[in-house]
C-alpha cells in the first residue's frame, strides 16, 4: 500500500507532496523525472520488502504502484514471465509490457497503476474493479497532475470550486462516480483505465470492467453447488491475503457474520492470527458476539475501548482526511479503530463487500418481493396516501420507522425511489435547496439505463449500491481511515471470483423470506456461534444524534450559524437554523443528517478549501 503522484508539464512540489503523502508510505519516497513528467511514490512496504522499491523500470517502462496484487506469482507463471524478485510490482509491469490494459483482467487485488512508456510517450492509469485505491487526477490548460489524495492535490495547485459538483453532494451525501468538488479534477473510474498522451495531455479514459456484465449472465448453480463454490472462493481469498504480505496479517472483528468468517477462515492460514474487536458504549456495542468468535477459533484477541471524550477537538481532523466535503459519519469510529489497530500491526482484514454483494441491507427485503423502480402511479397514489397519515418516525431501529419509509419510497418516483432507499438525507424537503437540479441529469441517465436493462428490482438496487454506496462512500471511508493511520486494510469478499460469481446467483440465494445475505448466513453455519448467525445487520453506526445534540452541538453551531456561511449559496440557511433548534417538525434522524451534511460542506470550505 503507497501513495502515488505524478505531472506532465507540471513541476511537482516534492517537499509538500512528500509531507501530505507521509502517512500512505513512510517506509520510502522516490522521484521520478524527464524532461515533461514526473513521477513520485510513497512505499509502506508490506511484500518483498528489500526489493520491491519504486519507481521500477523495465525496458521503456516505468510503473509506481498503490496496492497488492494477491495472485500475481499465478499471473506469473500464466504468462511465463520473467521477474527477477518477488515484488508484485514487478509482475505488473511484465505483464503490462507483455499484454498491455489486457493484464488487468488477470490482477485480484487493489490497485491504482501508473506506467510510462518512453517510446510510445504515454502515461496509463488504471484503477481496480471496485475502486479501493482511489486516484484523482487534474486535466486544463495543458497541464495534467495525478495523485492518490485529493487533499494532495489541492496542495500542488490552485484549484477552483465545481459549485454544481457541490449540489450533488448536498443532495446525494456523494460526488457522483468520476465527479468531484473542484474544477477540472476528476476521478478515475473503478473498473476503468486511462492514456494520456505526453505530447497534447489529451486524456482518453475506458471502462475495463463492470459488475453489471455479471447480474447479467445468469448463474444456474444450485444452491448447494454455489454455497460449496463460495465457500472455496473465500478460502482462496484469504489465504492469498494473508500470504501476500512479508509482515504479519490480523483481522477485524465485529458481531457481524462477514468479518466473522473472514477471521475464521485466516485462523486456518495464521495460527498465531490477532483479532481486533472495538468495544463503543452504548446500544451498538459488538464486543459481547465477537468475543465468542475469537473463543471459538482461539484468536489472540485485543478488545479496544473506543471513547469519544476527545471528538470536539479530532472532529476537524478526521472529517477533514478525505480532501472534500465526506457525509459518513462512521468515518469517526473508523479512524479510531485503524489507529488502535495500527499500534499492534500494518495488514489488517476486513468484511468490506460483503452487504453489497450478498444482500445484506434490510431495504433489499421489500425489492427482492416488488421491483418499486417499475412501480404504476396506482401503487404510488395508495402508498402516498397511507403515508400521508402516518406520524414521522424518529426511532431508526423500530418496525414502524421500516414501515414507515416502505411506504415513503413506495410514493416515489425513478430515480427519487433510490435516493429515498439509501442516503435519504432532503428527499422531501427538496424545496430548501438552491438551484435546478439539472446536475442530476447524466444521474437519472444511468439510473434509467439501470431500470431498462432487464435486471429484478432486487438486482438493480444491489448493483447500484455497488457503483454509488460501496465504490463512492464506503471504500473511500476505509480508505482514508486506514492510510491515515498507515494501515493496510484488505476485503476478501471483494475478491475477484466472488464479484464475477456471486451477481448471477438467484435472487433467493441473497434474500430469502425476510432473511438477508442469506447464502453468506448458511456459510456462517459452518464457522460461527449460532448466536450470530441471525443477528440483524448493526453495521459501524456511531450515535450521530447524540453527537449532535450533545458533545459536539457547540462546534457545529458554529459552523452553521455564521453569518458568512459557505453552505447558504445551496442550502437555505434559515432552514438550517431552525433544524438546528429544533423549530422545523422532521424525522428525528432525517433532521440529524441534514444538519450533519451542512456542517461537513461547512469544515470542509473553512478548514480544507481556504486554508
Amino acid at each position: 500500500m503507497c501513495g502515488i503522484a505524478g505531472s506532465v508539464n507540471y513541476k511537482l512540489d516534492i517537499p509538500q507532496l512528500t509531507k501530505d503523502l507521509w502517512h500512505r508510505g513512510p517506509d520510502e519516497q522516490d522521484t521520478f523525472t524527464t524532461d515533461k513528467l514526473q513521477l513520485h511514490h510513497h512505499r509502506l512496504a508490506i511484500l518483498d520488502i528489500a526489493s520491491g522499491k519504486q519507481p521500477m523500470h523495465y525496458n521503456d517502462l516505468t510503473i509506481i504502484f498503490n496496492g497488492e496484487i494477491y495472485n500475481h506469482q499465478e499471473v506469473r507463471k500464466k504468462h511465463n514471465l520473467d521477474c527477477k524478485t518477488n515484488s508484485d510490482t514487478e509482475t505488473i509491469l511484465h505483464a503490462y509490457a507483455k499484454l498491455g490494459a489486457a493484464c488487468l483482467h488477470d490482477f485480484d487485488g487493489m490497485f491504482t497503476i501508473a506506467i510510462y512508456n518512453s517510446s510510445s510517450q504515454q502515461l496509463f492509469l488504471a484503477r481496480d474493479r471496485a475502486g479501493k485505491k482511489p486516484l484523482y487526477y487534474f486535466s486544463h490548460n495543458n497541464i495534467f497532475v495525478f495523485c492518490s489524495e485529493l487533499k494532495a492535490l489541492r496542495r500542488q495547485l490552485p484549484l477552483t470550486i465545481n459549485e454544481t459538483n457541490i449540489q450533488e453532494y448536498v443532495r446525494m451525501g456523494y460526488f457522483y462516480h468520476e465527479a468531484t468538488v473542484y474544477q477540472h479534477v476528476f476521478e478515475i473510474p473503478a473498473g476503468s483505465y486511462a492514456y494520456v498522451s505526453l505530447s497534447d495531455e489529451s486524456v482518453k479514459v475506458k471502462e475495463w470492467w463492470n459488475i453489471h456484465t455479471f447480474y447479467q449472465q445468469k448463474n444456474t448453480d444450485d444452491f448447494n453447488t454455489a454455497l460449496s463454490k463460495v465457500d472455496d472462493i473465500l478460502h482462496e481469498a484469504v489465504r492469498n491475503r494473508v500470504e501476500s504480505s512479508d509482515l504479519e496479517v490480523g483481522s477485524f472483528l465485529s458481531g457481524g457474520i462477514d468479518s466473522g468468517i473472514v477471521t475464521a477462515i485466516a485462523k486456518e492460514y495464521s495460527p498465531t492470527l490477532k483479532t481486533f474487536t472495538v468495544s463503543f458504549d452504548g446500544v451498538y456495542d459488538e464486543a459481547p458476539l465477537a468475543r465468542l468468535v475469537a473463543e471459538k477459533h482461539k484468536t489472540n484477541h485485543y478488545e479496544i475501548k473506543i471513547t469519544y471524550d476527545n471528538l470536539i477537538n479530532d472532529v476537524e481532523k478526521i472529517m477533514t482526511n478525505y480532501g472534500e466535503p465526506f457525509f459518513d459519519n462512521s468515518a469517526i469510529p473508523s479512524y479510531y479503530v485503524s489507529k488502535a489497530a495500527k499500534e499492534h500491526l500494518t495488514v489488517i482484514l476486513n468484511g468490506d463487500g460483503g452487504d453489497e454483494i450478498f444482500g445484506g441491507y434490510r431495504r433489499y427485503v421489500p425489492f427482492s418481493k416488488y421491483d418499486f423502480f417499475k412501480s404504476g402511479k396506482v401503487a404510488r397514489k395508495i402508498a402516498a396516501g397511507i403515508h400521508s397519515l402516518m406520524p414521522a418516525s424518529h426511532n431508526k431501529k423500530s418496525k414502524y420507522n421500516y414501515i414507515y419509509r416502505l411506504t415513503d419510497i413506495a410514493r416515489k418516483n425513478n430515480l427519487d425511489i433510490y435516493l429515498t432507499s439509501t442516503i435519504d438525507i432532503f428527499e422531501g424537503y427538496e424545496k430548501h435547496l438552491l438551484g435546478n437540479d439539472d446536475f442530476l441529469l447524466p444521474v437519472k441517465r444511468d439510473f434509467d439505463a439501470m431500470n431498462d436493462s432487464g435486471l429484478s428490482g432486487l438486482q438493480k438496487i444491489m448493483n447500484l449500491d455497488f457503483d454509488n454506496i460501496l465504490t463512492g462512500i464506503l471504500l473511500v471511508k476505509m480508505d482514508i481511515a486506514t492510510m491515515a493511520n498507515s494501515l493496510e486494510g484488505r476485503s476478501p469478499l471483494l475478491c475477484k471470483k466472488i464479484l464475477e460469481y456471486v451477481p448471477g446467483l438467484p435472487d433467493n440465494y441473497k434474500i430469502r423470506g425476510v432473511q438477508t445475505k442469506y447464502l453468506l448466513r448458511k456459510l456462517a453455519e459452518k464457522y460461527l456461534p449460532e448466536l450470530l448467525i441471525n443477528q440483524p445487520k448493526r453495521g459501524f453506526e456511531p450515535p450521530l444524534k447524540q453527537w449532535v445534540n450533545n458533545q459536539l452541538r457547540p462546534i457545529i453551531g458554529d459552523y452553521l450559524m455564521s453569518s458568512n456561511a459557505y453552505y447558504k449559496s445551496f442550502i437555505s440557511q434559515k432552514f438550517i437554523e431552525d433544524l438546528f433548534n429544533d423549530k422545523v417538525k422532521v424525522p428525528a434522524e432525517k433532521r440529524i443528517k441534514m444538519l450533519w451534511l451542512a456542517f461537513t460542506l461547512e469544515l470542509w470550505y473553512q478548514k480544507v478549501y481556504k486554508q
